[in-house]
């Protein structure tokens, strides 16, 4: 069982459609979709890095910097997201998935200790990563049929589907509480 370091974050909407991501340790981020792409989030942060964040399938995130470096995360629910060798674990405090994580945590609810099934992987060939790509797309169009599509956007349980759409809640600006970790 891995006790990663826990960094809070919190999301706030701007009026022009972007979000503003604040992180417990000083670190801001300001994020933006690509149309026709809601699977893919560019950002800026203020120590000068930028990039772009990409749900993959599998709660798979892959982060590529603007110099073309990439690293993966997986989102375990619950507000939730473990970043590479799970050394750190950002928890979203603005989402209520994020809130009832933390809640669960403090009451030492074991089963939201990090564990080796809930690491990302460390490295991902091209033809890996368009696997999980097919994937989620795949998730996506099943989850949009007969039912109205959507899900719970606070993207937390453990229940294998994607539905949650990382934070993506379908409406015109395409943000909710919970935005790729």
């Amino acid at each position: 069982m891995i006790r990663p370091q826990e960094i809070g974050y919190a999301d706030e909407l701007l009026a022009d459609g972007t979000v503003h991501r604040r992180y417990e340790d000083g670190l801001e981020e300001w994020r933006s979709r690509t149309a026709g792409r809601p699977h893919l989030v560019h950002w800026r942060d203020n120590r000068g890095a930028s990039g772009t964040d990409e749900l993959l399938g599998n709660r798979v995130i892959k982060r590529t910097l603007a110099d073309g470096t990439a690293t993966y995360a997986r989102d375990i629910g619950y507000g939730r997201t473990v970043w590479p060798r799970g050394e750190k674990v950002t928890v979203n405090r603005s989402s209520f998935g994020g809130r009832v994580g933390v809640l669960l945590a403090g009451l030492g609810v074991a089963t939201l200790a990090i564990t080796a099934a809930h690491l990302p992987p460390l490295s991902m060939t091209l033809e890996e990563e368009e696997a999980l790509r097919r994937q989620q797309e795949q998730n996506q169009a099943s989850s949009s049929g007969g039912d109205g599509g959507g899900g719970d956007s606070g993207g937390g349980g453990d229940s294998g589907d994607d539905s949650w759409e990382a934070g993506w809640d379908g409406d015109d600006d395409g943000w909710s509480d919970d935005d790729f970790g």
